[in-house]
């Protein structure tokens, strides 16, 4: 008897002992992707599978090698998720439609649950479901979460978005268990990635703290012992260096959560923000890093024991199986996008002495990639299309930076990867329009005034220097504003309502859009009539799409990115030859809208 309690006495100490060590659990985790499989910039110095000090950072070869050596390292016991925006980005992204490529290589990389972001709507929804339909057709694919999107049962265009979520394909939440501990995972798509999401609708998204409460209760109930949510919403630092946004707000809100695994913002946080007792997590964007949560789960809850940002660089060996299928792809990106424009995704393009990029969270008038951008369209429009006057570019659609080195096609793609047209070649097409000099300065002057709460307006010109006060009046900071033509004569734009001259203006398609509705946005209080050359109004806003080639039959749409490489292709090389240079001029360029400070 004596004996029995003894043993009785050692196994419930054990068990006691067992549940205060806990269960372990190893979270990796990424987001806003962006396809960026052959890493970033520059990709022609990219050698996933070979150890040789190369610069370029990220690509999925070598994440599948990273996933590989910790699941050996921790078998059995490890969750790989992302947080949402895993396609759109790269020249890849042209063939997802009619191929379905890039999810199911995610799931043979190693990647368990994947979430939705606003750039999986970039097609539309109904593309969307086509290249998931096409995903799954081509194999094994993650578990893909969107928590709080709704559909509207009375609109077919989301019809087949519909169907993916009877279908299982696309799911609210999932529970997976992993080592023993029950795991409850959902999705959200949050207010400002709503907003960034233009071709959803007629999907529209539920407001994320009521979608979160639904959705951790309805786990509670499954009886999860621990709940991640990703949520592709993001966070940011407010004006005193506080940390904010709305996953902040989301775990202030909202018990239960144990974890926030944030995206869309491409918020790279080192360390986790805990507020209210949860950690907030963020790698940045392009699968630069990956990070590792080591996690202990015991009943009285979940404890991080160690957080760490693994760089994915050179130090990281590539799987050979993954790069293999990527230079495959690349080949039919060749045969199919880029050969009928006599490019291929290799092919390098020009030399970039200095880094060149838009801080959408910094300095946007000190940028010297936006000034280069305007500066292509409106050289590219006048060389290879019909011609305009001024031409302008939003920050919110310029992607990735350009980095020293020598930058190829797809480079150079990344830059400007947003949007598509009526064709097989990717990106947003360039449309024209006409405006008189004042309307021209309502433009302007909305542009400046949302560019302040929503920093992707701010707008670069040119051929159009503006001069404005930042403390003027509604819609009356506009100080000058002076026109360059052709032959680099400047003259000040008469904004006089009384002024007929008209001024041709190009930017994408999607932006010009934006002009088409000024009235509307500023309640009335300012009117834009879009025009043809002849100073008809224009109402619809696809007939100002330009045709690049009218003696071929159909539209031949020029494209943002396509204008890039073709001015950087024209750039003088070397003395002694070579590629092309980005000239000295573009380090520190002459900003085309100049705050000015007035008595």
């Amino acid at each position: 008897m004596k004996r029995t309690i003894i043993i009785l006495f050692f196994l419930t100490a054990a068990v006691a002992l067992t549940a205060q060590e806990g269960k372990k659990l190893t979270i990796l985790h990424t987001n806003d992707f962006h396809s960026h499989m052959q890493g970033l910039a520059p990709e022609s110095a990219y050698t996933p599978l070979v150890a040789d000090n190369d610069p370029t950072l990220g690509g999925l070869a070598r994440i599948a090698g990273i996933i590989a050596d910790v699941r050996k390292e921790n078998p059995g016991s490890t969750l790989v998720v992302d947080g949402g925006d895993c396609l759109m980005g790269t020249l890849f992204q042209a063939l997802e439609p009619e191929t379905g490529f890039q999810i199911p290589l995610m799931k043979k990389a190693g990647y368990d649950v994947v979430a939705m972001g606003n750039h999986d709507f970039d097609f539309g929804p109904e593309a969307y479901a086509g290249i998931l339909r096409k995903a799954s057709q081509r194999g094994e694919i993650p578990v893909i979460l969107m928590g709080n999107a709704v559909t509207d049962p009375d609109d077919p265009s989301d019809d087949a978005f519909e169907a993916l979520q009877t279908d299982g394909l696309v799911k609210r939440s999932i529970i997976r268990e992993v080592n023993g501990i029950r795991i409850g995972i959902f999705s959200l798509l949050g207010k400002d990635a709503d907003e960034s999401a233009p071709y959803a609708p007629p999907v529209t998204f539920e407001k994320i703290i009521p979608a979160a409460r639904k959705l951790v209760k309805e786990l509670k109930k499954e009886g999860c012992d621990m709940i991640i949510c990703l949520s592709h919403s993001g966070v940011s630092r407010d004006k005193k260096g506080n940390w904010g946004g709305e996953d902040v707000e989301l775990a202030t809100k909202v018990r239960g959560i144990d974890i926030i695994i944030s995206g869309h913002t491409h918020t790279y946080l080192k360390e986790p923000i805990t507020v209210s007792g949860v950690p907030i997590v963020s790698t940045g964007s392009a699968g630069l890093n990956i990070g590792r949560m080591d996690i202990t789960y015991t009943g009285s809850g979940v404890r991080l024991d160690k957080y760490m940002m693994i760089p994915v660089d050179d130090a990281a060996l590539g799987v050979e199986s993954i790069q293999k299928e990527i230079e495959e792809q690349k080949l039919a990106v060749d045969r199919i996008v880029l050969s009928p424009l006599k490019l291929n995704y290799d092919m390098p393009v020009t030399i970039a002495p200095f880094r060149m990029e838009v801080d959408e969270y910094g300095d946007l008038a000190a940028s010297n990639l936006g000034p280069l951008i305007a500066d292509a369209i409106h050289y590219y429009v006048n060389n290879y299309g019909p011609g305009t006057d001024i031409a302008m570019v939003a920050a919110g659609v310029i992607r990735d930076p350009v980095l020293p080195g020598i930058q190829s096609v797809a480079d150079i793609f990344r830059v400007m990867s947003l949007g598509s047209g009526n064709d097989i070649v990717p990106g947003y097409p360039l449309s024209r329009l006409w405006v008189t000099g004042r309307e021209l300065k309502n433009i302007a002057e909305i542009l400046i005034m949302s560019s302040a709460s929503t920093p992707s307006h701010f707008c670069y010109y040119s051929h159009l220097r503006i001069d404005y006060d930042p403390e003027g009046g509604l819609l009356k900071k506009i100080r000058k504003m002076e026109f360059t033509d052709a032959d680099g004569n400047v003259t000040e734009v008469n904004t006089s309502k009384d002024d007929t001259r008209l001024y041709s203006i190009v930017a994408n398609s999607y932006m010009l859009d934006f002009v088409g509705i000024i009235k509307k946005m500023s309640l009335g209080l300012i009117n834009v009539v879009p025009k043809d050359g002849n100073g008809n109004p224009i109402s619809d806003m696809d007939l100002a799409v330009m045709d690049f080639d009218p003696d071929i039959a159909g539209m031949q749409q020029g494209k943002e990115w396509l204008a890039l490489v073709r001015y950087l292709q024209q750039f003088a090389p070397p003395e002694d030859g070579g590629l092309p240079v980005i000239p000295e001029q573009y380090r520190t360029p002459p900003r085309s809208l100049s705050a000015i400070v007035t008595k």
